[in-house]
């Protein structure tokens, strides 16, 4: 279950300034859904159930019910999702993952995340699109809490393996006029408690149609204007989820600062 041993945990206040309000904002590990999000995934097998399926890539090599395991969380009360799929074993990205059945355009997220060993890998994808990188070990453009491939890794803020760590995101979907894209996607991105992406445009999806929704399309360049869910990525290693809330929102204008 949702874990209530906050007492390592690293909670900052922040305010911001989004659609026309004032925003109280707590970031970092240990941060609880506020009345006006959802939460989806609590420790229990029920929501994980309810709230998530396999994503239908071309991949897919998993069938329901999820084969992800639900764990004790091996530094807080409570249970865990670990995302080692057998389906996935090798790296095979896109086998199994899983994404919420709930869709998503503007949004906030909270989710915290435990690498286990050496280079464990994993990815938190937005809209089943744009990958935040979960990947121990790697400090280039493709590593650590990256918007993969568009910025540096700001690793200096990551906890290490057998720690918990947390992103806190405020994403803007890409928007449209007339079918066509008109501004691309942003977001704003702490990460244990520091801002490490402030208002960072993404301009596609990488890794191929195994990858997400519209990697296929030129390349990962041709986004479309559909919703997509919160994707959590498998790739047979040690990799632990918990505390995942999502609070939708509606950012009319291009600044997800917070």
């Amino acid at each position: 279950m949702i874990q209530k041993n906050t007492s390592k945990s690293i909670i900052l206040v922040f305010m911001a300034t989004i659609i026309g309000g004032t925003l109280h904002a707590q970031v970092g590990v240990g941060v609880k859904a506020p009345k006006s999000a959802e939460v989806y995934f609590d420790g229990s097998r029920k929501m994980l159930d309810e709230k998530w399926t396999y994503w239908k890539g071309p991949r897919l090599a998993a069938t329901l019910p999820i084969k992800w395991f639900i764990v004790n969380d091996p530094v807080d009360k409570g249970t865990v999702l670990n995302t080692n799929d057998p389906a996935a074993a090798g790296g095979k990205y896109g086998a199994a993952d899983i994404v919420t059945k709930d869709q998503f355009r503007d949004f906030r997220l909270h989710i915290e995340f435990l690498i286990q060993k050496k280079g464990g890998n994993s990815g938190v994808y937005l809209q089943n699109r744009y990958e935040i990188q979960v990947l121990d070990g790697d400090t280039t453009s493709h590593g650590m809490a990256a918007v993969i491939n568009e910025t540096p890794s700001p690793y200096f803020a990551y906890n290490g393996i057998g720690k918990w760590n947390a992103y806190d995101i405020v994403f803007r979907a890409a928007r449209f006029k007339e079918g066509k894209l008109v501004e691309k996607a942003m977001l704003t991105m702490y990460f244990n408690g520091k801002k490490v992406h402030k208002n960072q445009h993404i301009n596609q999806v990488w890794g191929g149609p195994n990858s997400g929704i519209d990697g296929g399309n030129d390349g990962g360049k041709g986004i479309t204007d559909v919703p997509g869910g919160l994707k959590l990525q498998a790739e047979g290693h040690d990799v632990l989820y918990r505390n995942i809330w999502i609070q939708k929102m509606n950012i009319p204008k291009s600044n997800t600062d917070f």
